[in-house]
């Protein structure tokens, strides 16, 4: 991610004027490279508490990243995996992509649920001990 900063920071400020047009372009690359793969991470300002997977033979890096990390992880998994690499596994074909959808979109709706319920009691404990 300091790379990706780095290189950024590079490109707006114009300092890479010193180099050749093909060494720019190889910057830029990496840049665009380094931001589709950690773009989403790269705003986080805080662990998160819980990480969902959908495959875990392809993602098992990310997995042993998770334990070392005692994060929750969410996966879907297939026969060909072992589902106790993982504290919740979700029965389901990881190659499909309707099945991906479909879960995803659940997971997704319940996150969004469970986020305004605790902002809708919190709104409701401070009303409770403002009156």
């Amino acid at each position: 991610i300091k790379k990706m900063e780095r290189i950024e920071s590079m490109l707006k400020d114009k300092t890479l004027t010193s180099i050749t047009k093909k060494e720019r372009l190889t910057l830029e690359r990496e840049k665009n490279k380094l931001e589709k793969v950690l773009g989403g991470i790269r705003r986080l300002n805080r662990i998160p508490a819980a990480m969902y997977v959908v495959d875990i033979a392809k993602e098992h890096l990310a997995i042993k990243e998770a334990q070392k990390l005692n994060l929750r992880t969410f996966a879907m998994v297939d026969t060909n995996v072992n589902p106790n690499d993982v504290d919740f596994s979700i029965p389901a074909n990881d190659d499909s992509t309707k099945s991906i959808e479909i879960i995803t979109n659940y997971l997704t709706n319940a996150i969004k649920e469970g986020l305004e319920e605790r902002a809708s009691k919190k709104e409701e404990k401070e009303a409770a001990s403002e009156g």
